[in-house]
């Protein structure tokens, strides 16, 4: 492949889905993306997993189906499965308080907090008004006992604002003294581990070889007017955790924001929301905790994205005559900063996912996820 305009992607593509490749071949052809993979499911099989482009800024690597890609905020979906199996299992209820298992989160009327609230962004507190700075975020206890001790934004159940790195605080910290494990080695050894997914939450240094390069977007998105929530959230410089890729953040477990993975597996991960509770042949959820898991907790404008959503236990969800990921009313998914995206159809039992390595400014759907959706839905 010398010429992005002429790119040939590599993978299987089973018959009557050349739209979906058709539409992936179009977002290189217009200098949209550098590398990527796009695949999807269908009632369990693979339909297609195709690779295309550059894994290194360079264009001396191929982005092939083994490549791993961080796909920042679309890692909330995994760490809403992973939820929802400790759920399913008892460990833990979502109507349970946060303080139960974490008492010392009972500070600064934080204490009735569920976690169905801090799972659906109703938690108060998006991110930190000061004394942080983004390498912080790579220390776990530190930035649990800044959660626990700090005042909400709002008070926890009245308001909905999205929480792009905290959410995963909160679900991990939660998931750890409930299980006794963190949220990515549950993660590793109940679900990636025995099904073969080639996807994590904290990256062992083993794999880091195999990431793409991301390139950055050249403009900062647009959240409509500006606020202290929004500056907390998202507008600070200690908003992020840490500055580029570095081996340190890769490494962390940050179950909201850096999951590192293959399409193919973030599409699996998808399925048990799409079918019921299966992955591929096996039974991962109950049905009773698909349901729990997707449904509405929260909708309306959120305070900190410019959008009016709805969110389940982790995951966006569409609604009828608002749908977000297809034209399906039952579809739930999340994206990613930057492009990346993952979603479950449960009335086609589809499930699909695309992780890329060039970021744009847009926060939920851009002009690539419109095209490689339109062109799967074209296909099914």
């Amino acid at each position: 492949m010398n010429d992005d305009a002429d790119v040939t992607p590599s993978g299987p593509l089973a018959p009557g889905f050349e739209p979906a490749r058709d539409a992936l071949v179009s977002i290189f052809k217009d200098g949209l993306e550098r590398g990527a993979q796009f695949a999807a499911t269908l009632d369990g099989e693979v339909v297609f997993n195709l690779s295309a482009g550059w894994r290194d800024r360079q264009k001396s690597v191929p982005f092939d189906a083994d490549t791993l890609t961080p796909v920042f905020s679309s890692t909330k979906a995994v760490t809403a499965l992973v939820m929802a199996w400790l759920a399913d299992r008892g460990v833990l209820a979502y109507e349970d308080r946060l303080a139960t298992f974490w008492p010392e989160y009972d500070q600064a009327g934080k204490g009735a907090t569920t976690l169905a609230q801090a799972l659906s962004h109703q938690a108060g507190v998006p991110g930190f008004r000061g004394g942080w700075t983004g390498e912080d975020w790579l220390d776990w206890d530190k930035t649990i006992a800044k959660l626990a001790a700090m005042e909400p934004f709002w008070d926890p159940g009245t308001a909905c604002g999205y929480h792009p790195l905290t959410f995963g605080f909160l679900a991990g910290e939660v998931a750890r003294r409930a299980d006794g494990r963190t949220l990515g080695t549950i993660l590793r050894e109940e679900i990636c581990g025995p099904h073969d997914l080639d996807y994590f939450i904290g990256l062992p240094d083993s794999e880091h070889p195999r990431c793409a390069a991301l390139t950055p977007p050249r403009a900062i998105p647009d959240f409509g007017e500006i606020t202290d929530v929004k500056r907390a959230a998202f507008l600070s410089p200690w908003s992020t955790a840490g500055r580029g890729q570095k081996p340190e953040w890769r490494r962390a477990e940050l179950p909201a924001a850096n999951g590192h993975g293959t399409a193919l597996a973030m599409a699996r991960l998808m399925e048990p929301f799409a079918r019921g509770g299966r992955l591929a042949d096996a039974r991962v959820l109950s049905e009773d905790a698909v349901a729990a898991a997707v449904a509405e907790q929260v909708s309306g404008d959120n305070l900190v994205l410019p959008y009016d959503m709805s969110f389940g236990c982790g995951l966006i969800r569409a609604r009828p005559g608002k749908p977000v990921y297809g034209p399906s009313a039952r579809a739930v998914g999340h994206t990613g900063f930057g492009g990346s995206f993952l979603f479950a159809d449960p009335d086609r039992g589809l499930a699909c996912a695309f992780a890329m390595t060039t970021q744009n400014p847009t926060l939920l759907i851009d002009l690539r996820m419109r095209r490689l959706i339109d062109g799967l839905y074209a296909c099914v």
